[in-house]
């Protein structure tokens, strides 16, 4: 009697493992179509691109070890282009603020010189405009 119980208990483990198993290869292989998906959609006009790879390298690192493991050590090396990437994927993104770092850095390198750079001034201006508002209002 004893041994049919430890028999169904080993195989419900096993079931069980085996499911879980599954799900992972299957939530890793779903992941990996997402960032497929996304890097076709990201240099096509519309910002569709950079979501659906954030989302997709949150499904897989949330369930590869050796992809999280990567991830790390890519983020060790190149810190300036993973945080982008680590910003999104936080329980609040800061997409606005990201979007617009983002912009930044594409001004800088297609317009080399400081002073060709419309959108640096511009929000410098803008945030002048706003303080002395500010001081102006009662």
């Amino acid at each position: 009697m004893r041994q049919k119980v430890r028999r169904r208990a080993r195989l419900a483990l096993l079931l069980r493992e085996s499911a879980a198993r599954a799900y992972r290869i299957a939530a890793i292989a779903f992941g990996s179509l997402v960032i497929l998906v996304g890097a076709v959609l990201t240099p096509l006009p519309g910002h569709i691109g950079l979501p659906m790879l954030v989302i997709g390298l949150m499904i897989v690192l949330r369930y590869s070890f050796q992809a999280r493991k990567q991830f790390i050590r890519w983020q060790r090396r190149h810190p300036k282009l993973v945080f982008p990437i680590r910003r999104l994927m936080r329980r609040e993104p800061e997409v606005l603020l990201v979007f617009w770092q983002q912009l930044l850095r594409t001004e800088k390198l297609v317009l080399r010189r400081a002073r060709w750079r419309v959108l640096k001034r511009g929000r410098k201006r803008a945030r002048r405009l706003w303080s002395q508002r500010k001081r102006a209002q009662p």
